[in-house]
């Protein structure tokens, strides 16, 4: 499940701000250097941070394993032709790079979210962007973190509850739509609920945060990601 794991790994000890510039540093290289060297290098990144924070590439990538398809039928659509020679792999290259990057991209975000509780990433939000607007975004990362989890396990249980009624028998577009709308209605119910709880609860917009407070293993973090911005920078 998507969701912060308690742990003592080096990652779970770094400010959240450390990690969210080491992200942004990352995002730009992977942005700024597309070859595939690049994304060899970024590869090897990847793996060191997802083992910092103490993840295996196989957990990591089945945490959205749910993207992935999309990701692979992309550079299928780019190659395939209405007509002779109906396939072009050379037009596949440029996407299948882009889909690459985006598992790498995940795979990061999916560290940052097992090792990252949601209150310290509110508080780094509302400090990095100051004011209501800080406030504003703090509050949509806090209730994306929270609800996401949620709505993961309201479908698995549409899907366990259609295997238990030999579901699996029934065509594809059937099952697709039994698990949709059971996900969906499951959504706008906890929607509802959620909106009647903040009202109740008077949500401020000046709360007491958790403190924060950059170590040595963050002021390492922040020149890494100084190191990873230097290279996406330069040609």
């Amino acid at each position: 499940m998507l969701r912060y794991a308690p742990g003592d790994t080096l990652a779970h000890r770094l400010d959240p701000r450390t990690k969210l510039t080491a992200q942004a540093a990352f995002v730009t290289v992977a942005f700024a250097h597309t070859t595939p060297v690049g994304l060899l290098a970024l590869t090897a990144v990847a793996l060191g941070l997802l083992a910092l924070a103490g993840l295996g590439p196989r957990v990591a990538l089945g945490e959205v394993r749910g993207v992935v398809p999309f990701l692979l039928v992309g550079p299928v659509v780019e190659a395939a032709r209405f007509g002779p020679p109906w396939l072009v792999p050379a037009d596949a290259v440029a996407p299948a790079l882009a889909s690459y990057r985006t598992v790498l991209l995940l795979l990061l975000a999916v560290a940052y979210v097992r090792t990252t509780p949601v209150r310290d990433s509110e508080a780094a939000v509302a400090r990095l962007v100051p004011g209501r607007p800080g406030r504003l975004a703090a509050i949509g990362v806090g209730l994306v973190f929270r609800f996401l989890p949620l709505l993961q396990a309201d479908v698995a249980r549409a899907r366990t509850a259609m295997r238990a009624r030999l579901g699996t028998e029934r065509p594809v577009a059937e099952r697709v739509r039994l698990v949709a709308t059971a996900g969906l209605g499951h959504a706008l119910g906890r929607a509802d609920a959620l909106a009647l709880a903040l009202r109740a609860r008077c949500v401020s917009w000046n709360p007491t945060p958790p403190p924060l407070e950059f170590g040595r293993a963050d002021a390492a973090g922040l020149a890494f990601s100084a190191g990873l911005l230097a290279w996406g920078l330069l040609p």
